[in-house]
């Protein structure tokens, strides 16, 4: 192959994702966390400050963007969200590529994209490993985080394509309602199942 096979991560909020990533990143695997860059783009002298503050006034200063503010004026508003969409979107996409152009000899590595069904980007990838637990042990996990109200939680979930629809159109499906051992082991599985893939 001309680049890496591409596996897609992704998961409902509390799933364990960012756990699953990090068994990737131990295994050896190059992991691309879209969030994360995301942060960097948007934080302090991050190279996206000017266009997001030409396009919404008053939402950044010298720590970065303030994600209230800046949630404020785009929570709600599709025409809002999809102008912060085209201003981000574009930028995380060149660092994506300069992340496979890294990477361009590695049999495999991951996309971490949290929103992977609901933004669209599952046709950029070779395979999709959704992270799924039980419903209570997601609801426990997610509730327990600073801020987090069952009102929040509701409305997280119904901007969310839900967890069912997701592992059905998972190639694999890493369980974390177990130990992080079997979780570990399945992350294991799935690294060989591609790698046989890939070849």
């Amino acid at each position: 192959m001309s680049r890496p096979f591409i596996l897609g991560l992704t998961g409902s909020i509390g799933m364990g994702k960012s756990t699953v990533a990090e068994m990737f990143r131990e295994a050896g695997v190059p992991v691309f966390d879209a969030d994360a860059e995301v942060h960097k783009l948007q934080g302090p002298d991050g190279p996206l400050l000017p266009a997001i503050e030409a396009a919404f006034p008053g939402t950044t200063g010298p720590a970065g963007v303030d994600r209230q503010v800046l949630g404020a004026k785009v929570f709600g508003d599709g025409d809002a969200l999809a102008r912060l969409e085209a201003i981000v979107h574009p930028a995380v996409a060149e660092v994506r590529d300069l992340f496979l152009l890294e990477h361009a000899g590695m049999p495999l590595v991951v996309f971490d994209v949290p929103l992977l069904f609901e933004k669209g980007g599952w046709d950029r990838v070779d395979a999709i490993a959704v992270v799924s637990a039980p419903a209570e042990v997601q609801r426990r996990r997610v509730l327990s985080r600073p801020g987090m109200t069952p009102e929040k939680f509701a409305h997280v979930l119904e901007l969310q394509v839900p967890d069912a629809q997701k592992r059905t159109r998972a190639d694999y499906v890493i369980d974390t309602g177990t130990s992080l051992a079997e979780t570990r082991a399945a992350v294991g599985r799935v690294i060989e199942s591609v790698r046989a893939r890939a070849i």
